[in-house]
């Protein structure tokens, strides 16, 4: 199978994976040959990638880092919570919230314990999902995320899963948020903005008095948006005034939003939004934190096409545990033309080979 921008699709290209709702109904199934319709609709829906059938990487298994059952489970938990928040009364949101906390704790630990048994890289980008709303979707990705980055830096269980917590709830402030600022498809307005900014207050505000989840949940929502330099918000702290957990959830934060479709831009592939974490690395984050991301998420995704420095074309298969930017690529392309028998190269054995260029919305964008 090959990892495809839906822009460069065509009509007749195969499915090779279904694309699912948030509740896991399929929407398309894997193997119906795609229409122009269709190919219209998908967009139409932001599905930003997809999976196509592919001969040259037949027998490639596309590994997810939680199964199906713990992502409903996970989606169902985070969207009945964060809509419940959305349409009660003021002083009803507590009881809300503690009555959720059990089901929100419970499925920490099932993801826990998904990941723990899962040795594979992050690979989100892999799982399309189209979704109702994507607050529900991103605090799923940012908890994974934060997960994976903790489980490098080798934090205790209990720190996990309060880390896990505050990844689940960091955004729930958003629900306080009118839906035509939540929602606007263009640029916001100053005040607009500052409307915006103030989801980490409301979400501290709604999760520090609650007796059923540590007070350390209250400050991820508090300081996911705070930087090391003083730049962020709601108080512009710095540094060691930022709790682990909250430059934590910084990178995961930012890396799902600009790794995932919005109203107003397009995804970028992982390694494009590391690129966005590296250049603000040591001024607005850890460098530790990014370097700890960077051995968990997988930088170049299972079938995507990538270019070598020597000119040779080829398909992501594999990928190196702590080595992520130096993936197995099947090698289908040489001196401009098809091979008949690909082969595979572990960029791991071959350093002085590397990826240059890779399909991405990027490159299309320049080109159209």
């Amino acid at each position: 199978m090959r990892l495809l921008p839906t822009k460069s699709m065509k009509p007749g290209m195969v499915l090779a994976r279904s694309i699912y709702n948030d509740s896991g109904r399929v929407l398309l199934s894997e193997g119906i040959s795609v229409t122009s319709r269709m190919i219209t609709r998908l967009q139409q829906l932001n599905v930003t990638y997809v999976y196509i059938e592919d001969a040259r990487t037949s027998g490639m298994e596309v590994p997810t880092i939680i199964s199906d059952k713990t992502r409903k489970e996970a989606v169902k938990t985070i969207t009945d919570t964060f809509k419940s928040v959305e349409h009660e009364k003021e002083l009803s949101k507590w009881f809300v919230m503690d009555k959720s906390s059990k089901s929100i704790k419970s499925l920490i630990q099932n993801l826990l314990t998904d990941m723990k048994s899962n040795e594979e890289v992050s690979a989100l980008l892999t799982d399309v999902y189209v979704h109702d709303n994507y607050v529900f979707t991103h605090s799923l990705n940012v908890t994974l995320y934060s997960l994976s980055i903790g489980l490098k830096l080798g934090l205790s269980q209990k720190e996990l899963e309060t880390l896990g917590l505050g990844g689940i709830l960091h955004d729930i402030g958003k629900m306080l948020i009118p839906n035509e600022i939540l929602f606007k498809p263009g640029k916001l307005t100053s005040d607009e903005f500052a409307e915006m900014k103030r989801h980490a207050t409301y979400g501290y505000d709604i999760l520090r008095n609650m007796q059923t989840i540590p007070l350390m949940v209250a400050h991820c929502a508090f300081q996911h948006h705070e930087r090391l330099n003083g730049s962020g918000y709601p108080r512009g702290i710095k540094s060691d005034d930022i709790h682990l957990f909250g430059k934590i959830l910084a990178v995961a934060d930012v890396f799902d939003a600009v790794t995932s479709h919005r109203i107003y831009r397009s995804a970028m592939l992982p390694h494009e939004g590391l690129e966005i974490l590296y250049a603000g690395s040591g001024s607005l984050y850890e460098p530790e934190i990014i370097e700890a991301f960077r051995k968990s998420v997988a930088i170049y995704p299972y079938g995507l096409m990538v270019t070598l420095n020597d000119g040779r074309k080829g398909l992501v298969v594999g990928q190196n545990k702590d080595l992520t930017e130096r993936p197995v690529i099947r090698v289908v392309e040489e001196e401009g033309e098809d091979l008949e028998t690909p082969y595979d190269i572990n960029l791991k054995d071959h350093l002085s080979l590397a990826i240059v260029d890779c399909d991405s919305l990027k490159k299309i964008a320049a080109v159209s």
